[in-house]
């Protein structure tokens, strides 16, 4: 199967340079995204809103289409992580409300209200500097983040939070949510799930407290939404789980029941094929021996790609059966040992399925020693992503 030509046509959600003219693409099953929203969703309480989050390209899988796909299934709100990413929408015409996950720069407030996009909030320091750099009409709209335990951005005590009121309250701002981040929700032990919510509680009611109404509460991420839905509030945000991920091990999958759609694949095709002999080498520092006389294979991809280096010792798939990698990943191509002679052109499946065998990016990420969302984030800009 050749690269899809539509490929082309869907390069705009990336930065950098697409490279149309090799075979190697990426296919993104939209409707898969949008299945897994929807089951996802229907544990959900009824009243429950929904934040998808699309932030890094929609972990790898285009930004704008996969924005679209989620807002087609039923997301109520988009996140992102930063603001070019929900200016980059707005130019695309999304109009749902969206969030920035990570803070922005003061002098950009004027761009954050010109296009629509909500900020987390954390600082007086921050609210007054943003004040005076304001010279757009209207409201910055700000989600108040709180640190619960994961000690990364957000508020701790209730004499910060005092301090940012009179300034959340001078016309500059429009208070619309109050959120955090749970560090252990996908863990089995819930013990500090437990406490992270606890105090979650406590410094929600800080706002109500204070006469700020109609603010919409949410923590559950991917994993809280999926094992504890009846503990959503006001809203949910969830984003590895949308693209296929599993936000936690295999004990707490089991657990929960929920069987996710994998929503990418990528695929290229061999570029060349010869037989080596027997105590041949292939790739760099030597890396791969050939115990007999091999036919081996070039596929035009590597780690420039986002396919890891570590890698190596890995497998693709030809004709439905897996194919040893030979030696290191090259920046921009790899070696595969083949069962038998293939003719260039042959499809090679490098990470979805390929009859009724499989590479998961589960799979990928056990091998590297790492994570789903690593593996899936890496995929390069390079790569044309296509809609299957």
């Amino acid at each position: 199967m050749a690269a899809p030509g539509s490929a082309a046509g869907t390069a705009e959600q990336h930065t950098g340079v697409t490279a149309d003219r090799r075979p190697v693409w990426l296919e993104v099953h939209e409707d898969h995204i949008g299945a897994n929203l929807r089951m996802i969703k229907s544990r959900l309480p009824q009243e429950t809103q929904f934040m998808a989050v699309v932030k890094a390209d929609a972990y790898g899988h285009g930004l704008t289409a996969s924005a679209n796909a989620v807002l087609k299934a039923g997301a109520d709100q988009l996140a992102v992580s930063v603001l070019d990413e929900a200016v980059r929408l707005r130019q695309h015409g999304i109009e749902a409300p969206i969030l920035v996950l990570t803070p922005i720069r003061p002098q950009d407030i004027n761009l954050a209200i010109q296009y629509r996009a909500a900020v987390p909030v954390f600082q007086a320091e921050w609210l007054a500097e943003a004040k005076r750099y304001k010279m757009t009409a209207g409201r910055l709209s700000v989600h108040i983040k709180m640190d619960t335990g994961m000690g990364r951005i957000g508020l701790r005590e209730r004499e910060e939070f005092e301090r940012m009121v009179p300034l959340l309250r001078s016309g500059a701002y429009s208070v619309e949510g109050v959120y955090t981040h749970l560090a252990t929700a996908d863990h089995h032990d819930m013990a500090y799930y437990s406490r992270q919510l606890m105090r979650f509680y406590e410094m929600r009611r800080w706002v109500g407290d204070s006469g700020f109404r109609g603010v919409a509460a949410h923590c559950a991420n991917s994993a809280a939404a999926m094992r504890f839905p009846q503990l959503a509030m006001d809203m949910v945000r969830v984003g590895a789980a949308l693209h296929g991920v599993y936000p936690y091990g295999e004990d707490v999958r089991r657990e929960v029941g929920i069987e996710l759609k994998p929503t990418i694949s990528l695929h290229a095709e061999i570029v060349h094929v010869k037989k080596v002999r027997a105590g041949t080498y292939v790739g760099y520092d030597n890396s791969y021996q050939a115990a007999a006389d091999e036919w081996i294979a070039t596929i035009p991809v590597g780690y420039a790609d986002g396919y890891f280096r570590s890698l190596k010792q890995f497998h693709v798939l030809v004709e439905g059966k897996k194919a040893p990698i030979a030696g290191n990943v090259c920046m921009d191509q790899l070696m595969i040992r083949l069962p038998h002679r293939c003719p260039v052109g042959t499809k090679v499946t490098l990470l979805g399925r390929q009859g009724d065998r499989e590479i998961t990016v589960q799979q990928m990420a056990d091998h590297v020693g790492t994570i789903p969302q690593e593996i899936l984030t890496h995929l390069s800009a390079r790569v044309p992503r296509c809609a299957k």
